[in-house]
């Protein structure tokens, strides 16, 4: 089995912010997928299912952001998984909306969430995938104020297209590795 883990914070104050597209990617691919994500367990909202002819449990960590590494590394452990088959799903205010980028292993890069799963996990090699969400504005933007905020109305539009993307690059990590996902969407630029 593989985990794909979407970051985000639990809650409806946080739903449809930056911060969260890791969750609402997960949302999606339960939804295209039809698995039910209603499994609470590990501190996290789990569902089972088959994605590309795979076995993969989605988790939704349910932790707060910086303390994903709680849920994400009891899961592993009980499930027996090694980090190499878990794809974890975040933003990244260093890339523009519309981008994204896939790769196995790496720095936290400021981002939070992976900062714990690193330190948790005991290993920065687990594949990524980081979607652009763009850098605060340079007049005044705090990055705990930007990531929490919502998306401009065309911003929202460009990233329901990038969900669709990243779906895909999710299902090709699964079916062929990170490798030749990182290959096919690492470049793409998604446009409305």
């Amino acid at each position: 089995m593989k985990l794909i883990v979407g970051l985000g914070n639990p809650g409806t104050t946080y739903s449809k912010t930056r911060h969260n597209i890791g969750f609402e990617l997960v949302d999606a691919l339960a939804k295209a997928h039809g698995i039910a994500l209603t499994n609470r367990r590990d501190k996290a909202v789990t569902g089972r299912g088959i994605i590309a002819g795979q076995a993969v449990m989605l988790v939704k960590p349910q932790t707060y952001m910086n303390l994903s590494g709680d849920a994400v590394s009891a899961i592993a452990a009980k499930e027996g998984i090694e980090r190499s088959n878990i794809l974890v799903i975040c933003d990244d205010i260093n890339l523009p909306p519309g981008r994204m980028r896939l790769r196995s292993s790496g720095s936290a890069g400021g981002q939070n969430g992976l900062k714990d799963l690193i330190v948790k996990l005991d290993g920065e090699d687990f594949p990524r995938l980081r979607i652009g969400v763009g850098a605060p504005p340079a007049a005044g933007g705090e990055q705990v104020n930007w990531v929490l905020s919502k998306f401009s109305l065309a911003d929202r539009k460009l990233m329901d297209e990038v969900l669709i993307a990243a779906m895909g690059a999710a299902e090709l990590w699964l079916n062929e590795g990170t490798l030749a996902a990182a290959n096919r969407f690492n470049g793409l630029v998604v446009t409305v």
